[in-house]
């Protein structure tokens, strides 16, 4: 049996793991039981009472969070001439399309986030085998296929984040960093919530929200109480 370290059980005293909190004692907590050195992310998984192998009940959407999430995005944008000045003034780090795509073909993605528009879909297209499993395709429902290049770049660099539900009915984001004050992390959770609450589907029987875990990167999860989290 491996030695409980002091921060281990320092953190394991910390809290009830058997215990449900509310979405302020969670957000407080995440912050007291993260012992990394570096500003890690704060993440929340949510399990949806959904079957996302029918297509009425796939949950996704997008928002922006209200404090952002802390990281800044290097977003690529793939446009024609005309689009490149206003792409640069929004804040894209790297703008253009033809050298990009080559880029990307031969296996480059040190990128968050890729932009276009759909006339140049049918070049970006072609990237589908890199770009996809990676997360990084550009998809008009994400907000990432538009002829409003700026106001996506914007959107990206303010706190814009996509979700969707995987095929466990879990949906996972990061919604902060533990440098974040414990509001801040509770609002953008907050917020989320809100969301895909909103979001549930018609044909969606039983419990909706399952359950909620916060937790920062290499911590234990927090489990939070749904009945709370108006609180």
């Amino acid at each position: 049996m491996s030695k409980l370290t002091k921060n281990r059980k320092r953190i394991l005293e910390s809290f009830d793991n058997k215990k449900r909190y509310s979405l302020a004692e969670a957000s407080k907590l995440v912050k007291e039981i993260t012992t990394t050195k570096f500003d890690a992310s704060v993440d929340i998984d949510i399990k949806l009472g959904v079957d996302p192998r029918k297509a009425d009940q796939m949950v996704r959407g997008i928002l922006t969070l209200p404090h952002g999430t802390g990281k800044e995005k290097k977003v690529l944008v793939l446009c024609t001439p005309d689009k490149e000045k206003e792409a640069l003034e929004a804040g894209a780090d790297y703008v253009g399309l033809d050298e990009y795509v080559e880029k990307i073909s031969k296996g480059w993605t040190d990128i968050d986030v890729v932009i276009t528009m759909p006339s140049a879909m049918g070049k970006v297209g072609r990237l589908g085998k890199i770009l996809g499993p990676r997360g990084l395709m550009p998809n008009p429902k994400s907000g990432t296929v538009t002829m409003e290049i700026g106001k996506a770049v914007k959107d990206v660099k303010s706190g814009k984040i996509d979700f969707k539900v995987d095929k466990y009915g879990i949906v996972h984001t990061s919604i902060g960093r533990v440098s974040f004050e414990p509001k801040q992390i509770e609002e953008n959770a907050r917020e989320l919530l809100k969301t895909i609450i909103k979001l549930k589907p018609s044909s969606a029987k039983g419990t909706y929200v399952q359950s909620i875990y916060l937790s920062s990167t290499m911590s234990v999860g927090i489990e939070i109480d749904s009945k709370l989290i108006d609180e």
